[in-house]
């Protein structure tokens, strides 16, 4: 049995005949299965997407009822907020990979014989491509995962270059919810936001860093920060659009609203941080761009 937790900055293996190799990307241990896995189970939904990009999703035989991307992902009731043994169990896995641990439940798929990948969230895009390469060098797919992670770096790079040369940076508000909770610069969406050059405006309302990155704004911080830009990472879970924000109090007169440049994202392209980062920051470039 083996377990293998991928914190942000390691990897850490308590294995029986697992090997380790050297990641060639960051120097971190990256680990290697002496077979592949057969039957994976994936209770998390980034590692989903990362699994299907990487080919390796013929071996996925269940993931979590959050998992919703791609398509052909095999789509169960299985739950990502309180993981289930038993019920993981019943799809005879090999490999579980999981993105949080509530309680006993890697305990619990060890003392079955079963080999737990734990993948926590990511803070940096460095962790994308740190748990991409585990999720390669496990299944089997190191040259694949490798592939795909130069594949979004050149994508990423492409895009930044093509940012519009500004005297002065825009800058921009993303919410996660209604109740006005966002992201700062330190966060690894901040980070994607960064790329495309922009300036926080949340960054003033967590200067030491107290709510983890993830402060809850007043309306009246935001209409006294006018940001130039609003990202709506809200649409699906508060059906939050264009037309909602500027019939907020006071958010009519905002720079944001009366310029157009009021931003819908999809709620789980802009909340995980799998393959589809790139889309991401392609919509975010392109509403820097398309503002004159």
């Amino acid at each position: 049995m083996t377990r293998i937790i991928l914190g942000p900055l390691m990897l850490i293996l308590t294995a029986c005949g697992a090997t380790e190799t050297s990641n060639a990307m960051s120097g971190t241990p990256a680990v290697v299965a002496p077979a592949g896995p057969e039957r994976i189970v994936s209770i998390s939904t980034v590692a989903t997407e990362m699994l299907f990009a990487i080919g390796a999703g013929d071996l996925v035989v269940a993931v979590d009822s959050m998992s919703d991307y791609p398509a052909e992902a095999p789509t169960t009731d299985l739950s990502g907020y309180q993981p289930n043994v038993e019920a993981i169990l019943g799809f005879a896995p090999d490999l579980v990979v999981i993105s949080y641990d509530p309680g006993d439940v890697v305990a619990g798929l060890e003392a079955a014989g079963v080999t737990v990948l734990l993948q926590g969230a990511a803070y940096t895009l460095a962790d994308t491509y740190h748990q991409i390469t585990a999720l390669g060098a496990i299944t089997g797919n190191a040259d694949e995962a490798a592939t795909l992670v130069a594949d979004m770096q050149t994508e990423m790079a492409a895009l930044t270059a093509s940012v519009q040369k500004r005297d002065e940076p825009l800058s921009y508000y993303h919410e996660l919810d209604d109740t006005l909770y966002t992201v700062t610069s330190s966060t690894f969406i901040g980070e994607v936001y960064a790329l495309a050059g922009l300036v926080n405006a949340a960054d003033a309302a967590d200067p030491d860093g107290a709510s983890w990155g993830y402060p809850k704004l007043s309306a009246e911080y935001l209409l006294e920060a006018d940001p130039d830009l609003i990202f709506l990472a809200d649409t699906k879970c508060c059906g939050q659009t264009a037309a909602t924000v500027a019939e907020r109090p006071g958010w009519g007169t905002l720079t944001a609203v009366t310029n157009g440049a009021v931003v819908e994202l999809d709620d789980d392209v802009a909340s995980r941080w799998g393959p589809r980062i790139v889309d991401l920051l392609r919509v975010i470039v392109d509403s820097v761009n398309a503002i004159s």
